[in-house]
């Protein structure tokens, strides 16, 4: 990730912005705590890690397009940190790629209250449907009941 933002620094032969403060602090560098995931979040058997983030973005550097598709999934549902860095990055490329977009308000984070409330209350809605995470899980639990009696069946 280092040589990768260096080159890309190195090209406006000044780094700035979040960028800089990525490479110069040595941020999430594979193999340190910075790059590591939470234990709450531990990968069970089966699922999917994308690895090789390299920007703002969860789409550019990775395949996490090809992996999404290829699965068949049409909704992404963001949360994280930097809410008006990586989760408003993410959250643009993927509604401009054609998914449904759910950016849950109240599993992100911003440096202030200032600028995660302009990002909920004003970016969110031109690129996403904004809702918080108990919203989110209802509605798939919704999904779930719409599929189980899509076909008119009744539970004996």
């Amino acid at each position: 990730m280092r040589r990768y933002l260096r080159r890309r620094l190195s090209r406006a032969d000044a780094a700035y912005g979040i960028l800089k403060g990525v490479v110069d602090s040595k941020s999430f560098r594979k193999g340190t705590s910075g790059a590591e995931i939470v234990d709450v979040l531990t990968p069970a058997p089966g699922d999917i890690v994308i690895e090789g983030k390299r920007a703002l973005c969860g789409f550019a550097s990775t395949n996490l397009d090809f992996i999404l598709r290829s699965k068949g999934v049409k909704t992404v549902a963001l949360g994280g940190f930097l809410t008006n860095g990586c989760v408003e990055s993410t959250m643009r490329t993927a509604y401009e790629r054609g998914y449904e977009v759910v950016t849950l308000k109240d599993c992100t984070a911003a440096l202030s209250e200032e600028e995660q409330r302009a990002a909920v209350e004003k970016n969110y809605p031109m690129f996403s449907k904004p809702m918080a995470h108990g919203e989110f899980l209802s509605s798939l639990k919704g999904e779930a009941a719409a599929a189980d009696s899509s076909r008119g069946y009744e539970a004996a």
